[in-house]
């Protein structure tokens, strides 16, 4: 897949330019600096099968205490509205409301269950934030006081290229249709372990996931959606593999990042994901707070995708069209 050049491209590149300086004020301040440290992407689940995805990587443990929120101040930038907010047992958490909220708090789960880093969120469907309102289906994402937020990490350069893992991040990144891939969206967390510096690289917003990449066409409409599971079920995942690459059926940003990718790298994180039992899927969108018609809708056309992986074939020099599950 590919896109043609279009001479609306110099207006569009012109507008981008224009905007670019006001949209970088708005980003929040992150350290640049970059401590010695050893970098993590991922780590083998071995506990996959009994992985609790209802209540994700925080656990039962990290579980807000809703019992007395306090508002602190309104996060700028990005898609949506996001206020910092306390809770009653004094943990800073960053409210996400609108669209994203569902969506992100599933992918999150889904890529914590098969071992990469996150950040530790949780979906509550209704909150009060003192002075600015109540909101439904509200994604609290936590501030340990215990990691820093470091600069944000390129997908282009980092120190994970080249190996099964990154390549499998990569696959999880079509597979869930997250079509807003840019490296603004990715942020280093320092975690101290004892006299060490880990260095967790994280995917900080993944709200744009659980709908369509669509494509830019005429007139630069937008066809692309988050959050929405109809959309989600009917989109193609894989159009085939030629000479072993996946030809991934993908129209987000950086669409060139998703070529190149060995039939044997995307089948690696597929067996992963078999290993998650139907239920285990479930709860990842059961704790978004999806309906049960949705959650079905969901984990089915999850599980399809899940399904076309492990089945890729890796021939040199075949090209191998793959019907849904």
């Amino acid at each position: 897949m590919f896109r043609r050049k279009s001479f609306f491209q110099p207006l569009v590149v012109t507008l981008i330019l224009a905007v670019a300086p006001h949209a970088a004020t708005a980003k929040p301040k992150k350290d640049k600096t970059v401590p010695k440290g050893t970098p993590v992407l991922w780590r083998a689940p071995l506990n996959i099968e009994k992985r609790n995805l209802r209540v994700g990587p925080g656990g039962d443990a990290m579980s807000p205490n809703l019992k007395r929120i306090k508002f602190l101040k309104e996060e700028k930038g990005g898609y949506s509205t996001k206020f910092r907010i306390s809770d009653g047992s004094g943990r800073v958490w960053v409210a996400k409301v609108g669209k994203e909220a569902q969506s992100e708090t599933s992918a999150v789960r889904l890529l914590w269950a098969v071992g990469y880093e996150t950040e530790v969120n949780y979906l509550v469907p209704r909150l009060t934030i003192p002075g600015k309102g109540t909101f439904e289906n509200v994604r609290l994402e936590a501030r340990p006081k215990s990691e820093k937020r470091l600069d944000e990490w390129n997908w282009e350069q980092n120190p994970f290229i080249g190996k099964p893992e990154f390549d499998g991040l990569r696959v999880m990144m079509v597979l869930l249709n997250n079509w807003d891939i840019k490296n603004s969206n990715n942020v280093i967390l320092l975690e101290r372990k004892g006299d060490r510096n880990i260095l967790r690289y994280v995917i900080s917003d993944l709200g744009a996931t659980f709908g369509k990449t669509g494509h830019i066409p005429f007139f630069w409409r937008i066809t692309r959606s988050r959050n929405n599971p109809e959309d989600f079920e009917k989109a193609k995942f894989i159009d085939g593999v030629d000479h072993g690459l996946v030809d991934f059926h993908f129209g987000g940003k950086k669409r060139e990042m998703f070529d190149n990718i060995p039939a044997d790298r995307a089948r690696w994180i597929g067996v992963w994901l078999s290993r998650l039992s139907e239920d285990q899927i479930k709860d990842a969108f059961r704790a978004a707070n999806y309906n049960p018609e949705e959650i079905d809708i969901l984990t089915e056309a999850v599980r399809g995708r899940i399904s076309e992986l492990v089945n890729l074939r890796s021939g040199t020099n075949t090209s191998v069209q793959l019907k849904r599950h």
